[in-house]
Order: C-alpha cells, then structure tokens, then sequence
C-alpha cells in the first residue's frame, strides 16, 4: 500500500476521521486486555496506513508493546518473509518454546538448517512465541499491504488471527479493497474505510494549503473524489503549474505517489485497451460513440472489456455513458501517453467534434504545436462565448492558450491582457494579474500594452489593497485616449474600458473626473451602445440623468431572469441601487451567487452579496444582511479585496447605526475612514458620513448628525455626481430642524422637490413629501406626511417608513391629535421593535405615552407583520423543506432561516410546520396586512416546536 501523510498532524487529529479512530482505538482497547484481530481496508491512498499509526501510537501510549509488517510487492516472493519481520524482536522468546515448535520457526525463518516444517507447526509455533510475548507485556500486530506479504507468512497469519481471543495479543491489519490474496478473513471483524466526506476533504485542502484560489480548490475537490492522498498531492504535482486558478489543466497532473497508486493497473492493460480509454479520457464527454474515431482493424469497442473487469470504467446502463470509477484514473490513463499519442487522439476528436464550435477548438488547440492564428482565433471567441455563461476561469484558460498558439505579438499581448482582466474582474486571482500583465507587456516588446491590459491593471489596482482611483483613472484615460478618434463603439475592449472608468468615477465622486469619460462617450461611433448609456445614467449623476432611462432599466431588471451574462446582471444591480429597484434583481443575484460558487468566481460572489446586503437593509431584514456581510467580509480579507471589504463594513456599520451599537459605528467607520481618505474614496467617504448621520440622529445628537449629512452634500443641494446624497435627503432636513436651522431644512426639502426625485421611486416620493412636512412649521405639514404614507408600495422600506410616521405622530401630538397620533407612533413603535431599532423604538415609545398610549414592549402576533422574507421562508416551510434547502433556495444562512421562523410561527399563532399551509392561507392580501392591528400575543404555554423535532423550527 501507498502510505497517504497523515490528514494533520499527531494522530489522533486526523482531519474527518474521528470515528473511524474511535472504532480502531476502541479495538486496541480491549485487545490489550482480551486480545483478538481486526482488518481495514479501503481504497488506495485513502488513509489506512495513517489510521494504523494512529493505532500504533494509542497502544505505545498504553503500555502495549508494537510489532509492525508491511508488505511489498517486489519482496512478495520472500517465502516467510512477511513473519521474520513480525517475530523479529521477539526471537529472545524462543528458547521458552518446545524443541519442535523452536525448530520450526528457526527453520522457516532461515535461523537454522534442517526439515522443511509444515505449515501448520510454523503457524502454531508463531501462535505460541506471540501469546508467550503478550503473557509479559500486552502485545499489538499491526501488518500493512497484507495482500502484498509472500503467501507463505499470510497464511500463517490468517491462522494466527483468528485464535488470538483470550491473550493479550492484537492482530490489526489492512489491505486494499479491490485486491485479492491469501490471508484467510473469515470470522475476523472488518472496518472499510471510506473516503473523506465534502466538508472534511474541503478543510483538509484548507488546512493544508491555504493559498489555493477557490477555483483551483473545488476542482481539487471534485477531482479528488475525498481521497486523503489525492487532496495531499494533487497540490504538490500542480506546483509547477498555476495553483491560483487562471488556468488549470483540463486533466490534472499526477505526482509521483499518485502515479504509483493509480498508474499501476492501467500500465497493466493491455494496448488497444489503453487506446480506448486515451480516446475517452482526452473526449470527457463518456459518450460511447466518442470511441469510433479509435476504431481500426485492431481496436475495437470490446476492447473496454479488460479495464471493465480491473474495474477502472463502468458504462452507467441509465445514460449508456462511460465512467472513470475515479477521476484521478482518467490523468493517470493521460500521463501514460505520449505526446504524439495525445496530439493523433485531439486531432481525430476535434474532426469527429465538427458540429461542437467549443470543443473543436479546444482539441485542436491541443493538437497543434506550432503558432496557428486560425485555432487562436476559434478559442478566442470560445473564450468570448464560455466567459457570458459565467465560466471567467474556462475563459482565462481559453484566453491564455490563444496567446500561446498567437504568431502576432500584438495578438499574443492583447489576449494575456484580457486573461489578466477576467481574471481580475470574474475569477477573484488577483495575485497572478501582476505576472500576466508584465506577460502582455513583454509579449508586444516591452510597449504600453494593448487596452486591455490598462482595464486589467485598473481593476487589479482598484479590488486589492492599493484601491487606488486616481492611479487606475490616469492609466485608463490614457489608454483610451491613445486609441484612433472617433472610438469604435463595437469594440468590445473600448466599452470595457469605459465601464471601467465609470466604475472609477463613481467610486471617487468627484465630478471633474466624470468630464473627460463624458467626452470619451460623445466619441463613440457610430452610436453609445444602449447598456453602457443605461448604467452611466444611474451611477454618475442619478438625481439628474436617471429619470429618462427609468422604463429602460426596468425593462432590463424584468429581463435578468433570463439573462446568463453574470457581468451585465451587476451592472443591472449597480445600476439600481440609488433609484430603488433592487429588490428586482433579487432572483438574478442569488442565481448568480450560487453559480460563481460553483464557479470560482469570486468577485462576482462578492459584489452579489454586497448588492443582496444593500437590499436586505431596504427591506428591514437586517439579520440576514449581517450573515451576508460575514461571508462577504470573511471572502474580501481573504483574497485581499479591501475595496469589497469597506462596502461590506458599510453595510455593518448601518445596521449598528440604526440598532444604536454606537461602538461598533465608530469602529467600523473609523476603519472605513482610514482606508478611503489617503485614497480620495468619495463614494466611502459619504457612506461613513451616512452610517454616523444615522447614529447621530437615533441618538438625539442632532448637531452631529447634521454635520456629517453636510459632508456629503451641502443643504439646499443635491450635489453633483455624489448618489449617496439620495440617501441622505430626510436626514439632513431633520437634524437641520432639530438644530434650529429651519430655512436650510426648507431648501433642501425644496430642492428635492424641485428636482422631481419624486418620480423616479416610491421611496423617494415618500422621503419628498416627508421632508417637505418637517421642514414646515404650518398646518399643511399634516397633510404631506399623510400623502407620504398613503403612496403605494412604501412598505418595502419598513425602516423608513416607520421613521417618517414617527415624525408624522410627533406633529400630531403637538397638533393635540392625540388618537391619531397613537395610531402613528404605535406603527412606527412596532417596527422599530421588528427591526431591533432600539434608540428609535425608545423615542417611538416616548411619544406614545406623551400621547397617552403605552410605549412599553408591544405585543406582537401580528400574521400580517410578516416581512416578504419572511412570508417566503414560511411558504417553503410549509412546502416541506428544511432549513438547510431554504437557506440554500434563497442564498441565507440556516442560523437566520431560524430565526426567521422562530420569529413567524407565534406571529402566525402556530407551533409547527404542519401548520403553517392553513395559517398562510388564512393571511390577508399585502394591501389589508399593512392595515392589521396587533393580535394578541400567545399564551405562555404555547409550545414553540424547537429543533429537534420532526415539525421543527
């Protein structure tokens, strides 16, 4: 057997195998007192040998003394081999044998001369010389590779074996499952040990090599089917090669221990069967008829027959498809070719794959030595083809062996470049940006570079630690500007490099960088693509340039569903953060979510999760934003994404805000502060300043809170090109109120107003009319904050909503409105309390017993207070699916799928699943749930189902 390392470190930390340790420790235990026999077997490389140190070290630790054998194939043929190894350091002991039993054993051990014993006096004889050792001191026989030991010694050793019950001697060995040989298991206990489970092999890998991009890692993963050595070595035999995910071969190299255990029966078969199994190997696909190209006079398809009986392939009888058993026999069938061999195969499959564009390509590519533009070409647009399904690393590859096969330098350059941008931009494998780009820089003799090595350079200057805006706006500007006038609006590279420049504007919010990409896009030719116009109309300047594109954008957010380009969906996202229409794009997000995990593509996972996050915090549903925010963080540290890592502080930082954990506002926007000053970040700036307005003013710190809403933007101003200034219109007219400044309030309410915001969302429109009442002092104010709260569709922003009838019932009260007022503030009371909004649900409480209710802790039981999250948690409960499928339905937590339900199934006045289909049935439509009263909350001895129960929670 090839010895796998230990999973880590001392044994009895082995990584997924506590209970197979308990099992062969348990053993060890009672043979030191009662001895008998135990066997394990398994696969090759899965662990076995590791579990019989772990075995040897438990019985040395207690007091039992260790003989160990392994065997080996090439000594096999050593007639007693195997037992001289065992007996070897119990030879004193002889002489308390009989004569026959000692002369026995000297003569099969090769000690002394004289008879050949028979089989059965060596086995007794052994059987004695072990008992007698045991009888002083408790003795553990542990044989590795049993099938390997010469047959002589494993037929005494299956003798042995079984009659070792009652001494205090242990036999433990271990073979390979799929091989045969002569000790005899009957009547001994056996353990097969299995592979690693997915989380036990995925924290192993983790462990292990903790620089391994996500990428790289899942097909370790997949490839190594939780096989100990494989995940152990595949690493190491990849080491000379990319480990960081750009490219990664289609058949993974084997290292020389992974040779030996895999190589080994398919060196065994026999020549046409190999061929068979080259052809399946470089094909992939398992399809039978992707053999014919083999066929010749002397190979055919009953061929496989030999590989079958060694099972190495099955054919699956339900897809009548052929099956690597283990995909790591698919690379060692590879590796035992040639490369005249591999290139005849790939340049057949490719004739044989005429009508696939996509695997044509790749097999010639690797059929062909020689620079050839023509295979380039094709893989080049495999590579535009493959990277809009959402696979950026199949697209790097693609990109990368096109440069290879590039006779041009400009060809070669420009194609490096591009790899360098995916993966930048997709894969999340900022460390090899670097190397490609000075790779792109060499391959066109030492130049600037093509364009896109300028996108690629700026993406990678603005996601890893440098965040640097003004450095990436230079680069591409410059790059863009070298290019011929007027720009080629179908180059795909140019629309790139403007994106990216918008996403560089954007981030810094500062208006004299957006003038020269305005001028760049009054270049196109011969028009603005439609896209690139949609998205530059919602982030520069959206107060301005967004309404007229507004039924543009939501006929794209209706669209997403059906839309495969993971890029576009972001920016379809992006673009609609600042007029509200996130929630839209939620389904297309999670879909995206769950493909760039499956993917690798990280920073498409990220910006995912910080748009859900946004979301989450509209919709109230703050403990699932922070679970987001967690992953989201805990993937941007680890990849070094600090620009991802302050917009998932951000998110943290509101939620503390509006909960009044005034401590962790400061830590998290001192943090945020500290890494976007030096970088003249505006766009982190301004949602520092809005997570400390918001604390400011749930504090009643009116005068702080006014100070950082004017850091954004200045009273009576929607500043130019700075979005997060939408965000901060009512804040601004209330702590400017709140600290007398009573003609700055009305201005600003005005000059939202004026700039007809209240078009463009029906949360803008509330927040327009809301402001415009608290920045009167006359009766008219009762009447906009009433026309506020009666827009439709003003639920989804439960926070906000719940904040202006706040406002709405402080002026009833003072209006001597103290019914209506009640109303108001008992509303806004229940959502604070919803949400955890604890300084705002203390001023709501005040004010509701100024009105003469009582501000204590409302009751809840409300089925119409379901939040949307919430309603679509019970609908799936109640269709019968656990909490880890919601979770992964719906791209959450189960910790906060629980919570959810914990917090529905009272509302609901129900104690388990089984009853939530007729309590769903019985809620009222959205429109009569906003007008619910409280119901009354369940009796004490209502029992709430916990976790543990068929009908749990």
């Amino acid at each position: 057997m090839q010895g796998s390392p230990p999973s880590e470190g001392p044994a009895g930390q082995l990584i997924g195998r506590g209970d197979d340790l308990a099992l062969v420790w348990g053993f060890v235990d009672r043979a030191r007192v009662s001895g008998g026999a135990f066997l394990v077997s398994g696969e090759a490389g899965v662990g076995k040998t590791v579990l019989l140190d772990a075995a040897a070290e438990h019985a040395e630790g207690a007091g039992m003394r260790v003989a160990r054998a392994g065997g080996v194939e090439f000594e096999s043929e050593l007639s007693f081999g195997g037992l001289h190894q065992i007996l070897h350091p119990l030879l004193s002991g002889l002489g308390r044998l009989t004569d026959s039993y000692r002369s026995a054993l000297g003569v099969a051990l090769g000690l002394e001369h004289g008879a050949p014993p028979s089989r059965l006096m060596v086995a007794n004889a052994a059987l004695d010389l072990l008992v007698r050792a045991g009888g002083q001191c408790p003795l553990l026989v542990i044989v590795d590779d049993l099938p390997w030991l010469d047959r002589a010694s494993t037929v005494v050793l299956g003798f042995v074996a079984r009659r070792l019950g009652g001494s205090r001697v242990g036999f433990l060995g271990a073979y390979r499952s799929e091989e045969t040989g002569f000790f005899d298991r009957g009547g001994v206990a056996e353990h097969r040990l299995g592979p690693l489970d997915a989380a036990a092999a995925e924290e192993l890998v983790r462990d292990r090599f903790p620089a391994l991009a996500p990428r790289v890692r899942a097909r370790l993963l997949a490839e190594a089917h939780g096989n100990p050595l494989a995940l152990l070595e595949l690493p190491i035999a990849l080491r000379g090669l990319r480990r960081t995910g750009v490219s990664i071969p289609e058949v993974l190299p084997l290292s020389r221990r992974l040779q030996a255990v895999f190589a080994t029966r398919v060196k065994a078969l026999p020549a046409p069967t190999r061929t068979l199994l080259l052809y399946a190997a470089l094909d992939g696909s398992g399809e039978l008829r992707a053999l014919g190209p083999a066929g010749s006079g002397t190979v055919g398809i009953e061929d496989l027959g030999p590989a079958e009986r060694a099972g190495l392939v099955y054919v699956d009888d339900t897809t009548s498809r052929l099956r690597f058993r283990h995909p790591l026999t698919r690379s060692a069938v590879v590796e035992l070719s040639t490369g005249a061999e591999r290139r005849h195969v790939h340049r057949a499959l490719a004739e044989y794959r005429a009508d696939r564009p996509e695997r044509r390509a790749w097999h010639l590519a690797q059929a062909t030595v020689e620079p050839d533009e023509r295979v380039a070409g094709l893989l080049d647009q495999v590579a535009h083809d493959i990277v809009r399904r959402g696979d950026a690393g199949g697209a790097v590859a693609a990109l990368l062996r096109a440069a290879d096969l590039s006779p041009l330098a400009y060809d070669r350059s420009r194609r490096i470049a591009e790899a360098a941008y995916l993966g930048a931009d997709l894969t999340g494998d900022l460390r090899d940006v670097p190397k490609l780009l000075e790779d792109a820089r060499r391959a066109d003799g030492g130049r600037a570079g093509p364009l896109f090595a300028a996108v690629a350079a700026a993406h990678h200057l603005l996601l890893s630690g440098e965040g640097d805006l003004d450095t990436a706006h230079r680069l591409l500007l410059g790059a863009i500007e070298m290019q011929h006038q007027p720009y080629d609006a179908t180059d795909s590279t140019m629309i790139e490099a403007l994106y990216t420049l918008a996403w560089v504007c954007h981030g810094a919010q500062r208006p004299e960088l957006w003038k020269p990409l305005n001028r760049a896009i009054g270049l196109l030719k011969p028009q603005v693509p439609d896209r690139l116009a949609l998205t530059l109309a919602m982030i520069s300047d959206p107060a301005r340039t967004a309404p007229p594109a507004l039924v543009r954008l939501d006929e794209a957010i209706a669209a997403l569903d059906q839309e495969a380009d993971p890029v576009w969906i972001i920016r379809v996202a992006m673009a609609s953060v600042y007029i509200d229409r996130l929630a839209g794009c939620r389904t297309a997000l999670r879909r995206l979510l769950r493909d760039g995990r499956d993917t690798g593509a990280i920073t498409l996972e990220l910006q995912g999760l910080i748009f859900l996050s946004r979301d989450c915090f509209a919709a109230g549903e703050w403990d699932e934003l922070l679970d987001q925010a967690d992953q989201g963080l805990h993937l941007s540290e680890a990849h070094s994404y600090r620009l991802l890592a302050t917009d998932y502080r951000y998110q943290q930082a509101l939620v503390a805000a509006a909960r009044g954990d005034n401590a962790a506002v400061k830590a998290l926007t001192d943090e945020m502060t500290r890494w976007a000053a030096p970088r003249q970040a505006g766009f982190h700036l301004a949602c520092a300043s809005h997570a400390r307005t918001l604390a400011a003013l749930g504090q009643g710190r009116f005068e702080d809170a006014y100070r950082h809403a004017c850091a954004v933007s200045r009273p009576g101003e929607l500043a130019s090109h700075v979005p997060t200034a939408l965000l901060l219109i009512m804040d601004l007219v209330e702590a400017a109120v709140r600290t007398g400044r009573h003609a700055e309030a009305a201005a600003h309410a005005t000059v939202a107003r004026e700039a007809g915001l209240a078009a463009i969302s029906a949360r803008l429109a509330m927040i327009v009319e809301a402001s415009a009442a608290i920045g009167t002092s006359d009766q008219q104010a009762l009447a906009l904050f009433a026309k506020a709260l009666a827009l439709p569709g003003t639920d989804r922003w439960p926070f906000e909503r719940a904040r202006v009838q706040l406002a709405y019932g402080e002026r009833l009260r003072r209006a001597r409105s103290a019914a209506q007022a009640r109303t108001q503030l008992a509303d806004a009371l229940d959502t604070f309390q919803r949400l955890g909004a604890r300084p705002w649900a203390a001023r709501a409480g005040n004010e509701l017993r100024a009105a003469g209710g009582s501000g204590g802790q409302t009751e809840t039981g409300n089925p119409a207070s379901l939040t949307p999250q919430q309603r679509e948690i019970a609908l799936l409960a109640a269709a019968g699916l656990t909490n880890k499928q919601i979770a992964e339905r719906l791209y959450l937590s189960p910790r906060t799928v629980s919570t959810h339900l914990h917090q529905l199934f009272p509302k609901l006045g129900v104690t388990s699943r089984a009853a939530l289909r007729d309590a769903l049935n019985q809620l009222p439509s959205e429109h009569e749930a906003s007008r619910c009263r409280l119901m009354p909350k369940p009796s004490e001895n209502t029992r709430i189902a916990s976790d543990g129960d068929r009908d749990d929670i």
